[in-house]
C-alpha cells in the first residue's frame, strides 16, 4: 500500500532562496575575477593570477548551481516518476570538478612555475586596493549564504556546523566553503604579495600561489564526496531514523515497523518505505486509513519527507492463514 504526496511549498520557498544566494556570490565573483585578472597582469604576482583563477573558477561553479536549481525544478512526469531533484547533484558534482580543474590546477601549476622560473615584481597597489574590494564582496555573499544556513538549521533545530555537513541542499553549501576559501585565499595572496615586497623574492608569492591551489583541492573533494553520497543514495541520520520509526509505531494498528527504508531525493524531498505488522484483527478499512493517518503524522513531524510506501507485512511469528 503506497501513499504518494504532493509538492511541498516549502521546498520552492527554499530553491528560491538558495537561488539568491547563488547568484549574489557569483555576480560578486565575476567582478572580483576581472580585477584580479587585471591587478595580476599589472603587478606581475602569480599568487593574484592565481586568485583569479580562483574566482573564475567560482563563477563557472556558480552558473552550475543555478543550472543546476532550474533543472531540479521540473515537475515529476512519467518518465521521471519522482522527479528531477536529484539532477541537483549532478551538476553540482561537475561544479566541484570545474573548481578542481579551473582553480585548483591552475594555482598550482603557476606556483610551481614561478619558484621554477621566478617572477618580476611589480607595482602591488592595485593589488592591494583590489584585494581590500575582493574582501568586502566576498565577505558579503559569505554572510548571505551563512544567514540562509543558520535560518535552515535553526528550522531544522540541528547545531550550525553538523547542519551544514549534512545539508542536502549542497549549493548553499557549495558558497559557503566557496566564499570561506575565497577569503582564506585573499589572505594568503596579501600574504604572497607582502613577502615578495618586503625581500624582493617571488618565492613567497608562488608558494602562496599553491597553497591556494591546495585549499581549491580540499574544497574540491569535500563538495565532490558529499554530492557522491546523495547521488548513490543517503538516508536520513540515526536520530532522524528513529524519529521516523516512533512516528509509524504511534499510529492506531499499528504492531510493528519490521523493516524502514529512509533515501534524500533532493533538498526538501525525502522518500520513505516501510514494511509495517498491522493488528491481525484490523479491517482493510483500518489499514487503509492507519497509512494516511502515518502520512500525515510524518509530514506535519517532518515537512521534507514528500513520499511515504507503507508495505503491510506480517510479523515473524504471525502463521499463515490462507489455507
Amino acid at each position: 500500500m503506497t501513499n504518494d504526496s504532493g509538492t511541498d511549498s516549502g521546498t520552492d520557498s527554499g530553491n528560491g532562496e538558495s537561488t539568491f544566494t547563488v547568484i549574489v556570490a557569483a555576480v560578486a565573483n565575476l567582478g572580483i575575477a576581472a580585477a584580479k585578472a587585471v591587478a595580476g597582469v599589472v603587478s606581475g604576482s602569480s599568487a593574484m593570477l592565481s586568485e583569479a583563477a580562483h574566482s573564475l573558477a567560482d563563477t563557472v561553479t556558480e552558473v552550475m548551481l543555478l543550472t543546476a536549481l532550474k533543472r531540479s525544478e521540473k515537475p515529476a512526469d512519467e518518465d521521471h516518476p519522482v522527479g528531477h531533484a536529484g539532477e541537483l547533484y549532478v551538476w553540482a558534482m561537475l561544479a566541484a570538478v570545474a573548481t578542481f580543474v579551473g582553480g585548483a590546477v591552475f594555482s598550482v601549476y603557476d606556483g610551481i612555475h614561478t619558484l621554477v622560473h621566478g617572477e618580476e615584481l611589480g607595482d602591488p597597489l592595485i593589488s592591494y586596493i583590489v584585494l581590500g574590494v575582493a574582501f568586502v564582496l566576498e565577505g558579503f555573499s559569505l554572510r548571505t549564504g551563512i544567514r540562509q544556513v543558520r535560518a535552515e538549521a535553526e528550522r531544522m533545530k540541528a547545531p550550525f556546523a553538523k547542519y551544514l555537513r549534512l545539508t542536502p541542499d549542497t549549493t548553499v553549501k557549495a558558497v559557503v566553503m566557496e566564499d570561506s576559501a575565497a577569503l582564506a585565499g585573499l589572505m594568503l595572496a596579501t600574504g604572497g604579495l607582502l613577502g615578495g615586497q618586503i625581500t624582493g623574492s617571488g618565492v613567497w608569492d608562488g608558494v602562496a600561489s599553491i597553497l591556494i591551489g591546495v585549499l581549491l583541492v580540499y574544497v574540491a573533494w569535500v563538495l565532490g564526496r558529499s554530492n557522491a553520497e546523495l547521488l548513490i543514495g543517503r538516508p536520513l541520520p540515526r536520530q532522524m531514523r528513529d524519529e521516523v520509526r516512533e512516528e509509524l509505531l504511534s499510529v492506531p494498528h499499528v504492531v510493528d515497523v519490521l523493516d524502514l527504508t529512509t533515501l534524500i531525493q533532493g533538498p526538501g524531498e525525502v522518500l520513505i518505505a516501510a514494511k509495517v505488522d498491522f493488528r491481525d484483527v484490523a479491517s482493510a478499512a483500518q489499514v487503509e486509513w492507519a497509512c494516511e493517518d502515518a502520512e500525515s503524522q510524518l509530514r506535519e513531524r517532518f515537512p521534507a519527507i514528500r513520499r511515504v510506501y507503507l508495505d503491510p507485512t506480517p510479523g515473524v511469528a504471525q502463521p499463515r492463514t490462507d489455507g
